[in-house]
C-alpha cells in the first residue's frame, strides 16, 4: 500500500527532493505563488521512528506548523526545528507506519488547533479535536491554536479563596485554592487516580462552572469508566474530556494537555465561567517530552530528562491562572518514579503548584485511606488570614500531635506503650484517633469495599478534630472512628443506651464496646487498626 502511494506521487516528490541549482536561498517567485493561494508542498526526506525530516523548496513553514501527508492526509507532523534553508524536522503526532521517503507533504499553514464553543460540552475528544464518543460530528465550533500565551500579570486576580472538596484530611490540613493548582504526588498504586476520581464526584455535582478532564498517557479503560460514571451521575452536560492514551505516539501525548487548556481558556475568557481542570497524569506529559527530546537527538540532562523540561512544563502550567473574568482550578495527579521525591519531574512540578498532597505507601499498607501523609503535605492557603484563626490553630495542633506520635513510634516499638509517661500516652491516643477519623469511605470505591461513600463538610471535619483533641472520645475504641463521615457516627457505633461523651455508669464501659460495627468493619484493616501497640 505505501509503495503504491509513493509511486503515484513520485514525479512531484522527485522535483522537490533533487538539489536546486545555485545557492540555497528561497525563491521570491515561489513565495509569491504561495501567498496567492497555492499550497506549500514538500517531500519526506527521511523517517526515523516518529521523527520526520521534510524538504521544502518554496519556503519553510514556521515552528509548530502542522504538516499532513498520505492519500487521506492521515499522517500529521508538527514542525519542531529548522535543519537548514530547505529541511524542517518534525515529530509525528500519528503512527508513522506506511509513511515513506518521497511522499508529498502539505503545509496546513497553521499550528495544531482545538475546538472551542458550547457544542464541545458532554463530548470526548482526542488531541486533534476529533470526537471519540461515537456521537454526531461537531457543529458550530471555533478552532483555536493550542499554543497560546499565559494571561498577563495585570489580568490575574490576587484574591485567595478556599475550594472545598468534601474530603476531611484535605479540607482540614491541605486546603485547596480556587484558581490554584493542586498536585497529588505518589508512586504507583497508592491511590492517585482513585483520589482524583473522588474529587470529581464530590466537586462536580455542586460546581457551577465547567469541568474538563485531561487524560495524558493513561489507560483507555479509566477513561471509559469515568465517562460512564459521569453520565450515570448526570454531570456530563457540563463536562469535557480530552484523552491522549498511553498507546499513542509521544507527540500526541505531549500536545493533549495544550488542547485541553485551550478549551478551558475559552470558558474562562469568553464565557466568564469557572473551570475545574483535572489532569491525570502530569508526569506522562514530562515523559512524552523526554521521548520527543530523545527522538530529536537532544543531549539528555540529569536522570535522562530533556534539557528543556522546565520550559515545557512552565508553558503548560502558567496558562492555568485566576483572572478577572474567571478561574481555572487545576488538580493534577503526579506520578513519582520509585517514590523518589527528589526526582527532577517531581521537583519541577512542586514549584508550580499551590497545594502538595503527598500519598504515602506506608499509610496505604496500614489501611488508612485516603493514604495522604499529613506531615509531608502542605498548602500555601493554610494561613490565618485566609482560612481563619480557628481553622489554622486546629490544623497546627493536629500536625503537632501527629508529629509527636511519629517521634514516639520508635520508643513504643522498643519498650512498649507502658513505658511512656501519662502525657505521652495521651498524645498517642489522640494521634491514633485522629488518624482513624481522617480516613473516609469513597463513593468511587463502594463496589470494592462495601462501604457507603461519605462527603463531609469543612465545619463537621473541624468539629470532629477539635473534639478528639479535647479528649471527648478517649473512651471510644479507635475502630469506632475508622471509615466514618461526621464525628457523631462514632457515638452511634457505641454501646446502645449510652454515648461516648456521657458519664459512664459502669467503671469499665470501654470493654463493652463492640470491636467493630457498621462502616468500620473492614475485613483487612479493622483488626490491624484496633490492635494495641
Amino acid at each position: 500500500m505505501p509503495r503504491c502511494g509513493t509511486t503515484r506521487l513520485d514525479h512531484r516528490a522527485a522535483s522537490i527532493l533533487k538539489d536546486p541549482p545555485g545557492d540555497n536561498t528561497s525563491n521570491p517567485p515561489a513565495v509569491t505563488n504561495a501567498k496567492a493561494g497555492a499550497p506549500n508542498l514538500g517531500a519526506v526526506a527521511s523517517v526515523r521512528g516518529s521523527v520526520v525530516d521534510v524538504r521544502f523548496e518554496d519556503h519553510l513553514p514556521p515552528i509548530y506548523s502542522v504538516l499532513r501527508a498520505g492519500d487521506d492526509q492521515r499522517f500529521v507532523i508538527e514542525v519542531l526545528a529548522h535543519r537548514d534553508a530547505r529541511i524542517v524536522r518534525g515529530i509525528a503526532l500519528t503512527p508513522t507506519q506506511g509513511l515513506a521517503r518521497g511522499m508529498v507533504v502539505t503545509d496546513s499553514g497553521g499550528p495544531l488547533k482545538a475546538p472551542v464553543g458550547k457544542a464541545i460540552l458532554s463530548r470526548m475528544f482526542d488531541v486533534f479535536g476529533n470526537a471519540i464518543d461515537r456521537q454526531a460530528p461537531l457543529t458550530d465550533v471555533e478552532w483555536r491554536s493550542v499554543h497560546r500565551p499565559p494571561p498577563a500579570l495585570v489580568r490575574r486576580s490576587t484574591k485567595s479563596e478556599v475550594f472545598e472538596t468534601g474530603i476531611k484530611i484535605i479540607d482540614v490540613l491541605v486546603p485547596l485554592e480556587r484558581g490554584g493548582k493542586a498536585g497529588l504526588f505518589g508512586g504507583a498504586g497508592v491511590g492517585k487516580t482513585v483520589l482524583l476520581t473522588e474529587m470529581i464526584h464530590n466537586m462536580i455535582g455542586h460546581h457551577e462552572g465547567v469541568s474538563i478532564f485531561c487524560g495524558i498517557g493513561e489507560r483507555c479503560r479509566e477513561g471509559e469508566e469515568l465517562y460512564r460514571d459521569m453520565k450515570d451521575a448526570g454531570v456530563l452536560p457540563n463536562m469535557v474530556m480530552v484523552f491522549g492514551q498511553m498507546n499513542e505516539p509521544p507527540g500526541s501525548r505531549f500536545r493533549v494537555g495544550h488542547a485541553a487548556l485551550t478549551m478551558a481558556e475559552y470558558f474562562r475568557d469568553d464565557e466568564h465561567r469557572d473551570v475545574l481542570l483535572l489532569i491525570d497524569n502530569i508526569f506522562r506529559f514530562i515523559q512524552a517530552g523526554s521521548e520527543v527530546s530523545g527522538l530529536l537527538g537532544q543531549m539528555p540532562s540529569r536522570l535522562g530528562y530533556q534539557p528543556t523540561m522546565g520550559t515545557e512544563l512552565s508553558e503548560l502550567e502558567e496558562r492555568i491562572a485566576n483572572t478577572d473574568t474567571g478561574a481555572i482550578t487545576s488538580i493534577q495527579a503526579v506520578y513519582v518514579p520509585a517514590d523518589d521525591f527528589t526526582d527532577p519531574a517531581a521537583v519541577h512540578t512542586f514549584s508550580h503548584i499551590s497545594a502538595s498532597i503527598v500519598l504515602s505507601r506506608k499509610r496505604t499498607s496500614e489501611g488508612l485511606f485516603p493514604a495522604i501523609d499529613p506531615l509531608q503535605s502542605n498548602s500555601k492557603m493554610a494561613t490565618p488570614g485566609i482560612i481563619g484563626e480557628r481553622h489554622y490553630t486546629l490544623a497546627q495542633d493536629i500536625r503537632r500531635t501527629l508529629a509527636q506520635y511519629a517521634d514516639l513510634k520508635d520508643i513504643i516499638a522498643m519498650l512498649g506503650l507502658e513505658q511512656l509517661s501519662p502525657a505521652d500516652r495521651t498524645v498517642v491516643g489522640r494521634a491514633r484517633r485522629l488518624e482513624r477519623f481522617l480516613t473516609q469511605p469513597f463513593f468511587t470505591t463502594e463496589q470494592f469495599t462495601g462501604l457507603a461513600g461519605k462527603a463531609v463538610s469543612l465545619k463537621d471535619a473541624l468539629d470532629g478534630c477539635e473534639r478528639i483533641l479535647h479528649d471527648e472520645f478517649k473512651d471510644v475504641s479507635e475502630g469506632a472512628l475508622y471509615m466514618i463521615g461526621a464525628i457523631d457516627e462514632a457515638k452511634r457505633a457505641g454501646t446502645p443506651g449510652q454515648t461516648a461523651t456521657a458519664p459512664a455508669p459502669a467503671p469499665k464501659p470501654d470493654p463493652k464496646l463492640p470491636p467493630a460495627s457498621g462502616p468500620q468493619s473492614q475485613p483487612n484493616a479493622a483488626p490491624k487498626l484496633q490492635a494495641a501497640p
